[in-house]
């Protein structure tokens, strides 16, 4: 059985690294037609746009691993069962378990993979790729290219810091902003609960302003709305927003404590670090659901049927995860809930699929 084992894993890994292989030229391919043009206007360097798009791989990796198992798993076992290795491994014994275990294996093996690449490689290549992105090719500045955890702009003799970025709203949180001379030495100082951007600037919230008259004499206000002309766009804070979901889970627990400490709400990044975690084991569930499901009464459609099942299986795995994460997102449902239901729901139709085909 060791030599069967190796052979199996051997087909299996073939296949899996064909269809990851596949998933990635394809990836790259449509998106190099979609931003050469921008790249190209902007005068982006040959070795930049080369760069941004190396860095991009491990984001497409870590969207594409899971369909890529699947379709190596069904590809595999109709490839043993085209030159009836199958029937001859069922012939002599081998049971189910058998046959999908080294499978079951190499799947497992995937996951971890995978989970490690998110945490340690797709966050640093992720910020890489939207530098380039941000200040190589859109030209903006540097100074509206923030930290996930610490939002800092100047703009003119105004600094502002704020703690959280709500995109859905375009609502600053925590906000401090500093009026400061041009020998550097403070001004005023505005202190807001939240803003909001309107025309022009930024409308702060539940204010405290203090303005340093001199001779260590402060002047304080409190207000509840003060307008404020700092420049800053939603468009340029949004960066922030999505660098939340390239950031690692470690990153992201360490931030979700952060907000919470600051007494904000943290439940959209809580479920976006649960599924930190799912998302590589889908790459498991999905093998577990595609070993049935091919040897389910001798299936054996060939290359063409199984590109199609896995992309019709695949698509219905990604379309219900995106819902019931936006669910939790949302606080609609807890999110270690929504980070893992799809996962069960996929490993429910599995086991449905293992109990009742023919033993």
């Amino acid at each position: 059985m060791k030599i069967i084992t190796r052979y199996m894993v051997r087909t299996h890994v073939g296949m899996i690294a064909n269809c990851m292989g596949a998933f990635i030229s394809i990836y790259l391919v449509i998106d190099f037609l979609e931003r050469y043009g921008k790249f190209s206007r902007a005068g982006a360097p040959a070795s930049a746009i080369a760069l941004y798009f190396l860095c991009k791989i491990p984001e497409i990796v870590s969207q594409t691993t899971p369909m890529a198992v699947l379709m190596g798993t069904i590809l595999a076992i109709s490839s043993l069962a085209k030159y009836s290795e199958i029937t001859a491994l069922r012939s002599s014994g081998a049971s189910l378990v058998m046959i999908g275990r080294p499978l079951l294996a190499t799947a497992a093996i995937v996951s971890l993979l995978l989970l490690i690449m998110q945490e340690f490689i797709a966050p640093a290549a992720s910020e890489k790729m939207r530098y380039i992105d941000e200040i190589v090719v859109q030209k903006k500045s540097k100074s509206v290219f923030f930290r996930q955890n610490n939002i800092w702009h100047r703009n003119g003799n105004l600094i502002m810091q704020a703690n959280l970025f709500t995109p859905e709203n375009s609502t600053l949180s925590g906000v401090t902003i500093w009026e400061i001379s041009n020998g550097m030495n403070p001004v005023s100082r505005t202190e807001a609960v939240s803003a909001t951007h309107v025309s022009g600037g930024w409308l702060l919230h539940n204010v405290t302003y203090r303005h340093f008259i001199g001779d260590g004499e402060v002047e304080t206000k409190k207000e509840a709305e003060r307008f404020s002309g700092i420049n800053l766009m939603p468009a340029d804070l949004k960066v922030v927003a999505k660098s939340a979901e390239d950031m690692g889970f470690t990153a992201l627990r360490h931030y979700c404590k952060t907000i919470q400490d600051n007494g904000y709400d943290a439940t959209s990044y809580r479920t976006l670090m649960h599924a930190k975690i799912s998302l590589p084991f889908a790459a498991l569930i999905m093998a577990f659901l595609g070993i049935p499901f091919s040897l389910r009464d001798g299936r054996s459609g060939g290359i063409g049927v199984g590109i199609v099942i896995s992309i019709v299986i695949g698509f219905s795995y990604f379309v219900i995860n995106a819902l019931i994460l936006s669910l939790g997102q949302q606080g609609a449902l807890p999110p270690i809930v929504a980070a893992w239901t799809s996962n069960l729901i996929f490993a429910g139709a599995g086991l449905w699929f293992t109990l009742t085909m023919d033993t």
